[in-house]
Parts: C-alpha cells; sequence; structure tokens
C-alpha cells in the first residue's frame, strides 16, 4: 500500500494532466498526414577569401525534396529552407562539393528527402582589380557638313574586380548608346559604363558623362 501511495498516488493530478497532454498531442500528430514537397533554392557560399573570387560553377541552385507533416509542409515560407557551403579553406582552381542534408537549414520537423545536385564544381581565381579605359559609343545622323570631331569620356577610365584571368581579358569598357542627333557644336550626355563578362563588377560604379564635339567637314553619319 505504501508502494502504491508513493508511486502512484503522489501528483497524480498531474500525472494525469501531464498524460492527457501527451494522448493529445498523440492524436493530432497521428492524425496529420506526411506530405513531400520540392524546393528549389540558391545555394548560399560563405566565408569565401578575400583573396579569391569565384570564375565558374556548375550549379548557384538546388532543388530540395523535404518530408513532413502536411501541416509543417502548408506553412513553408520562402527562406525557410536554405543550402549553405562553407568555402573557408578552398584554394585556387576547381574543387567538387558533395551536398547532403549537413548542408540544408530547415524547420525540425521536416526531413531532407532528396537533393539534387548531390555534387557541383566550383573553380576558383585571385581576386585582381584593374583600372581600364571607358570607351564610349556614340550614334547619330547629322546635319550636312557637320561631323564628331572628338569624344570625351568623364571619367576616362572605371576600375573592375573579378578573377583574375576574365578580368586580364577586358580590354575597355563601353558606354550605352548615345544618340548624338541634331548635336551642331558641343552636347553633353550622361550614360553608364558596360563591361560584358557577368562576373567581373564596376568596384564603384558612376554615371559616365560623354561630351560629343563636332566641327564643320564632310558629312557623315555616326554608328
Amino acid at each position: 500500500m505504501g508502494f502504491f501511495q508513493r508511486y502512484i498516488l503522489h501528483n497524480l493530478t498531474y500525472k494525469l494532466i501531464s498524460l492527457g497532454l501527451a494522448f493529445g498531442l498523440w492524436v493530432v500528430v497521428a492524425r496529420d498526414p506526411v506530405a513531400e514537397v520540392e524546393v528549389k533554392v540558391p545555394i548560399e557560399f560563405h566565408n569565401l577569401p578575400a583573396n579569391l573570387e569565384i570564375d565558374a560553377a556548375t550549379f548557384t541552385e538546388a532543388q530540395v525534396r523535404v518530408r513532413g507533416p502536411e501541416r509543417a509542409i502548408h506553412h513553408l515560407g520562402q527562406g525557410d529552407v536554405r543550402v549553405e557551403v562553407d568555402l573557408k579553406r578552398v584554394a585556387p582552381g576547381s574543387r567538387t562539393f558533395d551536398l547532403t542534408s549537413e548542408h540544408v537549414q530547415l524547420p525540425r520537423e521536416l526531413d531532407v528527402v532528396q537533393i539534387i545536385p548531390g555534387q557541383f564544381q566550383l573553380t576558383f581565381d585571385d581576386r585582381l582589380v584593374r583600372t581600364i579605359e571607358v570607351h564610349p559609343r556614340v550614334t547619330g545622323d547629322f546635319a550636312e557638313g557637320v561631323h564628331v570631331q572628338q569624344v570625351i569620356s568623364d571619367p576616362p577610365s572605371i576600375a573592375i574586380v573579378g578573377p583574375k584571368r576574365r578580368v586580364e581579358a577586358i580590354e575597355a569598357a563601353t558606354t550605352d548608346p548615345v544618340d548624338a542627333t541634331g548635336t551642331m557644336a558641343r552636347s553633353t550626355f550622361v550614360t553608364h559604363a558596360y563591361v560584358p563578362d557577368p562576373l567581373i563588377q564596376v568596384v564603384h560604379p558612376t554615371a559616365i558623362h560623354v561630351t560629343v564635339i563636332m566641327e564643320r567637314g564632310d558629312n557623315k553619319k555616326v554608328e
């Protein structure tokens, strides 16, 4: 009898409440069907050394199939599933990365079923900053006897940054086309510099002022 009172009847109310809560939770979980969904997310690259740039990538997005309670799947929001890759120890050259569930951050109730791709490659190159000239592009139809004598870019050059081999391959930046039609003496236009390689960035993007100076001579169409 003493055993019964000590271990069974002691705090009986709290034990019954706990049992009821556990049973209720079991009922909710048991009635919640399991569902799956595929989420397409960008691969996040972390801790890339400051002296390196990503030169090429076979994949920059991943398709993650997750499974869990249907209610959790329905409440899955943008940013709830993330794929993160640590680049702390990389060096110039190519490297293969395996994508596993360890790289996926997601709500606790969900599990990773599949990741596509399972592997991907990145190529790294030294980071290079270089100054290049800006070559304005001028178009237009001009009055008879007037043609373009000089085109001035301000600033005359810009700094670019990116993977070394790509930066070294760029000879100059160009501007968006400037239509100088109707200019008789001198006109200044505001435009932007353009570098065709998407992996190269302009260090300090700024407007480019293109001044077109005309002179008398043979009629000329500038393209």
